[in-house]
């Protein structure tokens, strides 16, 4: 073949004026793309600042006693007020009604006196830890190529050191659940605590099931729609096909796997089914029945009908995430045992005609119906500390203010499997735990404390830090009190030399979650320092 000339322009293009047009729009688009190599470095900037900058938490090293507080252990509505809890080696070993148990002077003492005490809360479906900055795409990792691809596994893309996850845990979420997204099988999602050096140090269960996504049932025909109703019944159709392709080619796998081991090779896809997908039985050795969920997210009452079917038909454990018509077919969520996460509540309804309170009334109808349930905050990862707002209107319109906690703890913890481990403060679990000033459900209630695995967590997050250091200025400028001692607010403790800028917690006076009363200058007259009454500091909390 001869070889171009250097003017290699076509004919076609030499005759048509139109070329020349194009010339302009090509360098265009020739110098838009220089400007984005220019700037990439700088886009990436935001992802590499992203890292939290506070050390995790050492193991426990001796025994702790939190006495004199409102102990809610979550079992059966059980409150001790006043109560105990005892951890040991990052368990639970004792709770119960005061008065507690003498101890020596080896076990730290926490005095609880106006605090409440209750389970760790846990957000079941994030991307807390996959995803930093929605805008910057390095940040990203909560999603691979591929259709089916259940080998993927969340916890392995954790980032530690996300400054997002200080922010969640400073309102009480110590735990989440992790899913990956895209797809039909997204991949296995996992649970982690949210505290460690290593994605390895946060794990409390790896794989927790597999994430799927059911196609679409109903054709569009809005404006956005590119495709004809048929087309999209078709694509639903070969989407179906292509999910019960995967079961029967993976039991297929187990099969010949079983007969020999050595003629098949190892399929990763397919390993990573078996929990979910149990093993048929082959010679003498017995069938396996399931023993992880499979997360089905469906919305549509046509949707979820279709994945309980699809499950009862495979004999699979189901969990329905999403579920706004749930309460549509409640009975045969019943029927089947089925589960559904609700991920967040404050949202529009989904028809023109139904109630404006559509989402936040549906808690209280799954409640009222039987359904076991569990709540995620459906949030951005930035809003991850959300959650128990979420559950607060729900129960502003209906939800049982218990019911509300319980899907924050025992049962989001059974919708992960990790109910023998967490969501309850009961002997022989993770001491994971947090001491509050009142009910998580309000927005005025601050985290005192938090541990999880017995290990203190601190509870500062940049937040916090700019809200401190701001209110520094103000310091400066005369308008606010000078810093206080840590734990107390301004308002307690304005005359106590040497204090420190910041409570233990991180958690600065006036900070989300502070109590009104002791939010200084918010809705009234600057006050001088020298005006103030004297205050004297706080007694000691702990010995």
């Amino acid at each position: 073949m001869p070889s171009r000339p250097a003017d290699f322009t076509s004919d076609t293009a030499r005759r048509s004026p139109r070329a020349h047009r194009r010339a302009p729009r090509l360098l265009l688009a020739l110098a838009g793309c220089a400007l984005a190599l220019a700037l990439a470095p700088a886009a990436l900037l935001p992802a590499a600042s992203a890292q939290d900058l506070g050390h995790k938490a050492p193991p426990q090293t001796r025994p702790v006693l939190i006495n004199n507080a409102t102990v809610h252990t979550g079992v059966d509505g059980k409150v001790h007020a006043p109560g105990y809890i005892i951890f040991q080696d990052g368990r639970i070993t004792a709770v119960g009604a005061e008065p507690a148990p003498r101890v020596t002077d080896a076990v730290r003492v926490v005095d609880g006196t106006g605090l409440h005490v209750y389970p760790g809360l846990i957000s079941p479906v994030t991307q807390l830890g996959l995803t930093e900055l929605a805008a910057v795409r390095a940040s990203n990792d909560m999603r691979e190529v591929g259709t089916i691809k259940p080998e993927v596994v969340a916890n392995l893309s954790v980032n530690p050191d996300s400054t997002l996850i200080p922010v969640a845990r400073s309102n009480g979420i110590l735990t989440v659940g992790v899913f990956p997204m895209g797809g039909l099988v997204s991949g296995r999602a996992s649970v982690l605590s949210l505290d460690g050096w290593t994605w390895e140090d946060m794990t409390v269960l790896a794989d927790a099931g597999v994430a799927m996504n059911w196609p679409v049932t109903r054709t569009f025909s809005e404006w956005w729609m590119t495709r004809s109703e048929d087309e999209q019944r078709s694509d639903t159709r070969r989407a179906t096909d292509e999910l019960e392709r995967m079961v029967q080619t993976a039991r297929a796998y187990y099969g010949a796997r079983a007969a020999d081991p050595s003629a098949t090779p190892e399929d990763l896809s397919w390993e990573a089914m078996r929990p979910v997908l149990g093993e048929p039985a082959h010679g003498d050795t017995p069938a396996k029945a399931p023993t992880r969920p499979l997360f089905v997210f469906a919305n549509d009452i046509d949707q979820i009908q279709q994945a309980v079917a699809f499950g009862a038909a495979h004999g699979l454990k189901i969990v329905i995430v999403g579920g706004r018509d749930a309460d549509r077919c409640a009975d045969l969520l019943k029927e089947h045992k089925v589960p559904v996460i609700i991920v967040g509540v404050h949202l529009m309804p989904r028809r023109a005609d139904s109630p404006y309170d559509e989402a936040f009334t549906l808690p209280a109808r799954l409640h009222a119906a039987g359904v076991e349930w569990a709540l995620a905050s459906g949030e951005e990862t930035p809003h991850e500390r959300s959650l128990p707002y979420h559950a607060a209107t729900a129960v502003a319109f209906g939800l049982p203010r218990e019911a509300a906690i319980a899907a924050m703890t025992s049962g989001a913890a059974r919708a992960l499997g990790v109910e023998g481990e967490l969501g309850t403060l009961e002997t022989g679990k993770r001491a994971t735990i947090i001491l509050t000033t009142g009910d998580p459900l309000e927005i005025t209630t601050r985290t005192r404390h938090a541990f999880i695995d017995g290990r203190e967590i601190d509870l500062s997050n940049k937040q916090t830090a700019l809200n401190e250091k701001y209110r520094e200025r103000y310091r400066q400028m005369g308008e606010l009190t000078p810093a206080s001692p840590a734990g107390a607010p301004d308002s307690e403790r304005a005359n106590t030399p040497g204090a420190p800028n910041s409570t233990p917690n991180g958690v600065a006076p006036g900070a989300p979650g502070t109590p009104a009363a002791t939010r200084p200058n918010q809705g009234t007259p600057t006050q001088n320092p020298a005006q103030r009454p004297p205050a004297t500091a706080p007694a000691q909390r702990e010995r």
